[in-house]
């Protein structure tokens, strides 16, 4: 079993979680790197009504750096506009109906803490998935650690690394397929079939 060590995410990219849903692989999650900015630590990619939105949860500079004492701001109500995006974005999907009561349950988490809300939500996220996949937070931070490292493999900015096939999008017939999207934009899309789908990505 090889050890993977993987940032912790705000609604991972697909590509994140067909890494962290490996079985033949223990998770250490990355909790005292220094905080990267324009990263999926505090971002989400989703399919809207125009093609890619980011979501960005506003951060609280406190001038602390380590990730696990990154605090979120509450000044401009994001979680209600997180939320409501989503549900636009998604209420047409196949399965947005069947899991909105789980997904909403993401945005009434209070904590200052982005690790702490993160965590909550692939709590959420793999209850819906129905999936039980262990990890483990690590202790120390190490330039070059001992597992397999992807603390920089999943760009905000630029293609992904990893193969995802084609599935139906809501709004596919506009703006054709967007690859590697936030998990969320699988589940609704894809609903029961996610996890099948998640363990059968490769890279490319």
């Amino acid at each position: 079993m090889k050890k993977v060590l993987l940032p912790v995410f705000y609604l991972p990219p697909i590509s994140w979680f067909s890494v962290f849903l490996r079985e033949d692989s223990e998770i250490v999650f990355e909790q005292f790197e220094s905080f990267p900015k324009q990263t999926y630590r505090n971002r989400t990619t989703i399919y809207g009504a125009n093609g890619r939105l980011s979501l960005i949860i506003p951060m609280n500079h406190n001038g602390k750096r380590t990730m696990h004492e990154i605090e979120v701001s509450h000044r401009d109500n994001w979680l209600n506009i997180h939320w409501k995006s989503i549900k636009i974005a998604y209420q047409g999907s196949p399965y947005f109906e069947f899991y909105e009561d789980k997904l909403r349950e993401i945005f009434t988490f209070q904590t200052n803490s982005l690790l702490e809300f993160n965590l909550n939500a692939l709590r959420i996220l793999q209850k819906i998935l129905k999936t039980e996949k262990p990890y483990t937070l690590n202790k120390e931070y190490f330039k070059i650690p001992s597992e397999e490292n992807y603390r920089e493999s999943f760009s905000a900015k630029k293609e992904s690394e990893f193969d995802t096939a084609e599935y139906y999008q809501t709004f596919s017939d506009k703006y054709g397929f967007l690859p590697d999207l936030s998990i969320v934009d699988l589940i609704c899309n894809k609903g029961p079939e996610a996890l099948t789908y998640l363990k059968n990505i490769q890279t490319k």
